[in-house]
């Protein structure tokens, strides 16, 4: 087994946080940092022109390809669940938009964990300090840091309509969605430069990448932890498909995600002990709670052909289209080659029964049957909502020993009544927002779900029939109360009853953040690296 060594820190996972956590823990010279990655130092075009998240995808060079175990709530179909590969992770092939959520989620994780450390003011200090926005420094927003935040560098009239129609439907115009109350609608800011890709590793990795002190390690993927009974040593990987290792003198850091953490977890006999002792891994810690807690937002996407608007299926249809978009690119940066998946945002209440909005629209000057077909031949939006706080809970399994199978991913979609009710409330919020007088001159007609029955039960089952992930998956090594039993971390991310050992990435969240994630889990992962060199001294 090749031995590469000891260091002071060892990441496992060069997603988000694992970008965040190597460049903080090598700013002191004297500290030494192992990063592993299992991806490649990616630089290939399309993980830099934004549109590019159509060709990572479901692409092997830049996404593990999972699939989810069939999921009973979505009529039994088995979905792709795209989680990125190579530096910076998932924000190689995400949909780069800024959002933090909301204040009561933070307060939240605060009261579960009883360390007020978590609360929405605390935290909020930890986004500006990440932060460089496009309008500079204020009481909201940061300026000079890694995380570059900008307006989007194109416009759809036909977005601009649906923002009109929400307003009618009583959803208020927003300015800002990043203020602890995103309710309102928008256009998202985006983690761009210059109509280019910003991933964590172009923010956080590209200016330390030359520190004596920081190695990086690509195509080194993690298999278990080297332990001393309950005491961490360090770390088993390969690496061209033969074994490795390194040990750590003071801690390891899972950064694998909430997809890759358990799993390690799971090789190294911590978790559910009876499901390990079957798989022939011997229970080291029981811990139920590892891979437990998934969730994740489910979209439903209503689809609208329109009439007598530009969209982008005209022009992505057309030769001559596809020519202006590369050439509007190529010579201003500007264009629908610039585009984040979701161009518009609008974050609403299901019902008044709810204190903040749990309701998250992503609209699209487009459509298409699912992730992966050509764009429809007619014009037409795309409306997507999803449930911000769902009550489904799903999980996260390693099939066997070996680091290399996928493992198995249940989310549980809808398994909860509760969702499956708002799912139906919210379709019917879709439909209120499109029959406003803003949209009537272009006639839209509802394509998908399609359905004319308004009821709840149909409406319960159309989404089963379109929903689909919008990769949030988080949750699986939640953070708890000391001795809480099914909390995998305490609130400094420590695993309990294993020492030398941490969890920082999105997996720890106890509860899903009411928008996108990838910002949260930046936030996460410098809060984690000041808790590590905070413990160091």
């Amino acid at each position: 087994m090749k031995d590469f060594g000891s260091y002071d820190y060892i990441i496992a996972g060069g997603g988000a946080a694992g970008c965040v956590l190597a460049n903080r823990l090598s700013a002191d010279p004297q500290t030494s940092v192992l990063l592993l990655e299992a991806g490649n130092d990616e630089r290939w075009i399309w993980t830099r022109i934004p549109v590019g998240y159509l060709f990572c995808i479901n692409n092997p060079r830049t996404d593990w390809c999972f699939r989810t175990e069939p999921e009973p709530g979505l009529d039994g179909r088995s979905i792709i669940y795209a989680r990125g590969r190579g530096l910076g992770g998932s924000t190689l092939i995400n949909a780069m938009l800024y959002l933090r959520g909301q204040a009561r989620d933070y307060d939240e994780w605060a009261a579960l964990c009883a360390d007020p450390g978590w609360r929405w003011q605390a935290v909020l200090p930890l986004f500006k300090a990440v932060e460089d926005h496009w309008q500079g420094a204020s009481n909201a927003h940061g300026s000079g840091g890694e995380w570059r935040v900008e307006q989007q560098r194109l416009a759809w009239e036909l977005l601009e309509r649906f923002a009109e129609a929400a307003q009618q439907a009583g959803i208020p115009a927003s300015t800002d969605f990043n203020r602890g109350d995103n309710h309102g609608v928008s256009r998202f800011e985006v983690n761009q430069k210059r109509g280019v890709r910003w991933s964590a590793a172009r923010g956080f990795l590209d200016p330390v990448r030359n520190r004596p002190n920081l190695r990086i390690v690509t195509g080194a993927l993690s298999d278990r932890l080297l332990l001393d009974g309950r005491q961490t040593r360090g770390i088993e990987f390969r690496i061209g498909g033969e074994p490795a290792q390194a040990a750590a003198r003071r801690e390891v850091i899972l950064a694998a995600g909430s997809i890759g953490s358990p799993a390690i977890l799971q090789r190294s006999g911590i978790g559910d002990g009876a499901a390990l002792q079957v798989l022939g891994i011997a229970s080291v810690l029981d811990a139920p709670g590892v891979g437990a807690n998934l969730q994740d937002h489910l979209q439903l996407r209503s689809v609208y052909k329109v009439h007598g608007i530009r969209t982008l299926n005209q022009q992505a249809n057309s030769l001559w289209g596809k020519a202006l978009m590369g050439l509007e690119y190529a010579l201003l940066r500007r264009g629908p080659l610039t585009m984040a998946p979701s161009q518009l945002g609008l974050f609403a209440y299901s019902s008044q029964a709810e204190s903040t909005p749990d309701l998250e629209y992503h609209v699209q000057p487009l459509s298409l049957d699912k992730f992966g077909d050509p764009l429809h031949a007619f014009p037409a939006l795309t409306a997507s909502v999803c449930d911000l706080r769902p009550r489904s809970r799903g999980w996260v399994r390693i099939r066997d020993r070996e680091p290399t199978s996928a493992p198995r991913i249940a989310p549980c979609y809808l398994s909860d009544a509760a969702d499956r009710a708002k799912a139906a409330r919210a379709l019917r919020l879709t439909r209120q927002i499109m029959a406003q007088p803003a949209l009537a001159p272009y006639r839209p007609s509802e394509h998908l779900p399609g359905s004319d029955d308004d009821s709840d039960e149909a409406l319960a089952l159309a989404a089963g029939r379109v929903g689909t992930t919008i990769f949030h998956p988080v949750g699986t090594c939640r953070m708890g109360r000391t001795g809480d039993p099914l909390a995998v971390t305490d609130s400094r991310l420590r695993v309990q009853g294993i020492a030398g050992l941490r969890v920082i990435d999105a997996s720890i969240m106890p509860t899903i953040t009411s928008g996108n994630t990838s910002s949260p889990t930046v936030m996460i992962a410098e809060r984690g690296a000041r808790m590590l060199l905070e413990d160091a001294r």
